[in-house]
């Protein structure tokens, strides 16, 4: 464990003070993953079992990505924009800063306590209470480990949630994260009721033909630098059109150009209305994050995003220049 500077609690302290509040707000970033999500949902689960009132909220008016429609809970969501109920503590889980918050920033500003659980690393705490270990494999992990705290005996819903949040951020336990205590956490979800199989058919194996025509695009596109060492490719907005995709078909492109033999870094840029979304990946340990940041984005050192607002001709030059810095070859 390496809690951050602007941890400032633990997560038993948290727990207690959940349990002692009143309406609880969950919310976290924009464009959840199932990290995000099963956080949300998890924990939002096991405050009902301990009679609390808990409402999840999505950060930005956006329907979540289909492959995880089946998560207990998720037919539950509120678009934060739209909500307009109490909120005494407000939640922001899997979220290191307000920007990512959304139409969930202005929920948490009208909230009397403010939590953050998450495992980003950032300059400072945007809650009174925050809990932030970059070491965790996710935050479904700490959830889970506050749940514990509660003193709940976690069921399948809580499970499955938490699962799915571990299983997506390793990669279905194969990056650099999955260690020891990913693995051991992961069996008392599993004991608890999480399916694995049936989890990673939902989330993995359930693909749509257009990701399918996304995926032929991506493999098109490829461009390899630095021997090798880099690969970086891309979708254009009208490509997505003419396939009739969505942003979730885009999703597992990144993790089939990380796939290639030699590769240490993998970028991935898709242009939609007035800016390029880029994801990063790395095989060997090189801090993608820190490249992430120098564009306003952030991560981890082996998985982070950004978004630029220029034509995706220039995204692909300044992209492959700075991950060719990081790699000791600009």
């Amino acid at each position: 464990m390496a809690v951050t500077p602007q941890t400032n609690t633990t997560l038993e302290a948290i727990a207690e003070t959940l349990l002692g509040g009143g309406h609880i707000c969950i919310c976290g970033h924009v464009s959840p993953d199932g990290d995000c999500l099963g956080s949300q949902l998890a924990l939002a689960a096991a405050l009902r079992l301990a009679g609390k009132h808990a409402t999840c909220l999505l950060a930005r008016e956006e329907p979540i990505d289909p492959a995880f429609s089946f998560l207990p809970g998720a037919s539950e969501l509120v678009y934060a924009r739209a909500y307009e109920g109490p909120c005494d503590t407000f939640v922001a889980v899997d979220v290191p800063t307000p920007a990512r918050l959304g139409d969930g920033a202005a929920v948490q500003e009208r909230a009397a306590l403010t939590i953050t659980i998450d495992h980003h690393g950032a300059d400072r705490a945007m809650s009174q209470l925050s809990y932030t270990d970059p070491d965790a494999a996710s935050t479904t992990t700490l959830i889970w480990r506050t749940v514990q705290a509660m003193g709940i005996a976690a069921d399948a819903a809580i499970a499955t949630c938490a699962y799915t949040g571990l299983m997506t951020d390793t990669g279905s336990f194969q990056h650099q994260n999955a260690d020891a205590e990913a693995f051991a956490l992961g069996a008392e979800m599993v004991a608890a009721g999480a399916d694995p199989s049936t989890i990673a058919q939902q989330v993995c194996q359930n693909r749509s033909v257009a990701s399918l025509e996304l995926q032929r695009l991506a493999i098109a596109h490829m461009r390899f630098l630095a021997e090798g060492a880099l690969v970086l490719s891309w979708i254009g907005r009208r490509e997505m059109e003419e396939v009739g995709a969505v942003k979730a078909d885009a999703e597992p492109l990144i993790d089939i150009l990380r796939s290639v033999r030699g590769v240490r870094i993998a970028c991935i840029l898709r242009e939609q209305e007035g800016e390029v979304r880029g994801s990063f990946r790395s095989k060997d340990g090189t801090d993608v994050a820190a490249i992430a940041r120098r564009f306003d984005g952030g991560g981890h050192r082996a998985a982070a995003g950004f978004t630029l607002h220029c034509p995706l001709g220039e995204a692909i030059d300044v992209v492959s220049a700075a991950a060719l810095a990081a790699l000791g070859k600009d």
